[in-house]
């Protein structure tokens, strides 16, 4: 089984989200969306017609999102399949949030890493 195809997002926390994106922005070309998020495009090696996306975005300082890793840094990792995924690591013995979301967007689920970092698994929707 497969588990991780992509990165799709990288999410950090910040004093002042807004004024650091500007940052980015500015010196740096980061194109921050009125959201405070930026987009990356890009194609699966695999399979060129696959388009995809990871987003950056700064979070408030104090966001609970990562909770309930202490972290200040949270990477989105994109999955096929996010059942599967979860079910294999849970009977590897990894610590899986049992809380899950689907949206439009997709389905979103959660682990930590032994090292107490939360991890977000996403399977994007088909299309």
């Amino acid at each position: 089984m497969k588990r991780v195809v992509g990165i799709g997002g990288v999410f950090f926390k910040s004093e002042d989200p807004k004024a650091l994106g500007a940052w980015y922005e500015k010196h740096l070309g980061v194109p921050v969306t009125p959201y405070g998020h930026a987009k990356f495009g890009w194609r699966r090696e695999e399979d060129p017609e696959q388009r995809g996306a990871t987003v950056w975005k700064p979070f408030p300082r104090d966001t609970g999102y990562f909770a309930p890793s202490g972290a200040s840094l949270m990477i989105n990792y994109i999955v096929d399949d996010l059942d599967a995924v979860l079910a294999a690591l849970r009977a590897e013995g990894v610590t899986v949030d049992e809380k899950r979301e689907e949206s439009p967007f997709g389905k979103f689920g959660w682990a930590m890493d032994p090292e107490g970092n939360r991890i977000e698994l996403w399977e994007p929707p088909k299309k």
